[in-house]
């Protein structure tokens, strides 16, 4: 079971963590209930290493993943895009059935395809 993230991504999170001047940070990537789709990605910096945790590190940059969120982040990439619309991290992930407009949230494969917005009749 793993995540990775790409050069783009690491790049930028170690930028970011060499500003918080913490050499025990990590980047935290989780799954939460919320989103229009039903469960959206998070990202923080955490130097606390649980005991569910996985750490993995890509392109030198360590990851942790808790245990419920590995089972819907295994085989995801983590990217950094620039666009027209803004720069933002976003997470390629194998076992979404479904991801919202926004990127931020998804619905996992094995709880059915679709998004969470409701048609109104």
């Amino acid at each position: 079971m793993s995540v990775g993230m790409t050069e783009s991504a690491a790049t930028k999170v170690q930028t970011l963590m060499d500003m918080e001047e913490n050499k025990d940070l990590k980047l935290r990537i989780f799954v939460s209930g919320g989103g229009c789709s039903g469960f959206e990605y998070g990202f923080t910096f955490d130097d606390d290493v649980k005991e569910n945790d996985t750490v993995v590190e890509s392109f030198g940059v360590p990851l942790l993943v808790d245990q419920m969120s590995m089972g819907m982040l295994d085989g995801s990439e983590v990217d950094y895009q620039t666009s027209l619309q803004g720069e933002s991290f976003v997470i390629k992930n194998p076992n979404a059935a479904s991801t919202c407009g926004c990127g931020k949230s998804f619905t996992p494969a094995d709880a059915g395809a679709g998004c969470g917005h409701a048609a109104e009749y």
